[in-house]
């Protein structure tokens, strides 16, 4: 069977109608205006489904080939066993596919059972169709309570801190990483005791052209209380040319290589140390200061859309 019709039949018939686009934009317009908002508590690491993943992945691993020329690096940096927080740049604006990717480059690896878990955006949460799919894809909501019960089990937790901020950042910045100030990644890390393993993508922010986030516009319709973004970004994609990036859109056949660093272990530091803000802020900067590198590497000599001529190590799949 091929992979997308493998999909559609781990969807719910009833449930297929939030892939069109129209649909999908409807319902991101009306969370935006505060509506729609399930009141249903967010998704627990019990609600992930392997059988609905394998669907999804094998669409994502065709996908990844046919249309993103996908590779990856590093993937044996990912410890075979016990919890983790996995820190990545965030790329593609609404549509962050290198994401998908980054969980079927694990799965791939170590095989379903090494639980991975993606701390989502609240408005996965609120609308109820997609807080549905989101607990069986795995997405908690953004609490560190939700990433501390995946740790207390030993799995992986991956979060993307610069969030809206990081993947909607414009065409011309995506040879940087922008975690936005955001530190708590770190507070959970030294509370937890886990390390963090940087992932590093590029390619993803090729897949629109972000002219511009759009904060001051978002400011004024009081985006960051409606949905908890800080953008209102201005886009060109497919098929609608110049747009909002709220809409969703066809991704363009950008080439994507994830990298997997060595996981990062603040020795000498435990739970206390996540209240002393300048602790805190000199383990996020060395971390952004790693993704950074990573980033420059990867974007040297490359091509937009087309990749690098000398880049990574192709994908095992």
């Amino acid at each position: 069977m091929h992979p997308a019709l493998r999909l559609f039949d781990a969807i719910e018939p009833d449930d297929l109608r939030i892939f069109l686009p129209h649909v999908m934009g409807a319902r991101i317009v009306r969370l935006a205006l505060g509506g729609g908002r399930s009141g249903v508590p967010p998704a627990t690491i019990d609600e992930r489904d392997e059988v609905f993943l394998s669907a999804l992945f094998d669409f994502a691993r065709w996908m990844g080939d046919a249309w993103f020329r996908f590779k990856t690096e590093g993937i044996d940096n990912v410890p075979a066993s016990g919890p983790a927080l996995m820190v990545g740049n965030h790329n593609g604006g609404l549509i962050v596919l290198d994401s998908l990717l980054t969980f079927v480059a694990v799965w791939d690896r170590f095989g379903p059972k090494r639980a991975m878990y993606g701390m989502g955006h609240d408005a996965l949460q609120w609308d109820p169709l997609l807080r549905r799919y989101a607990g069986r894809f795995g997405a908690l909501g953004a609490g560190h309570q939700s990433a501390h019960a995946a740790f207390d089990k030993g799995h992986l937790v991956i979060v993307y801190p610069g969030s809206e901020y990081d993947s909607f950042r414009p065409f011309s910045m995506r040879d940087r990483v922008e975690l936005a100030g955001r530190t708590g990644f770190v507070k959970l890390a030294l509370r937890a005791g886990v390390p963090i393993v940087p992932v590093v993508g590029v390619g993803g922010q090729e897949t629109l052209v972000v002219l511009s986030r759009g904060e001051r516009l978002a400011s004024l319709l009081g985006l960051h209380d409606r949905l908890r973004a800080d953008v209102m970004p201005l886009v060109i994609s497919m098929p609608w040319g110049l747009t909002s990036g709220l809409l969703p859109y066809v991704p363009l056949p950008a080439q994507m290589t994830i990298s997997f660093l060595e996981p990062i272990r603040f020795d000498g530091l435990g739970p206390g140390d996540a209240d002393d803000e300048r602790t805190v802020l000199r383990c996020y900067e060395k971390v952004e200061r790693v993704m950074q590198a990573e980033l420059t590497r990867l974007h040297r000599g490359r091509i937009p859309w087309l990749g690098s001529l000398d880049g990574a190590v192709p994908s095992t799949w």
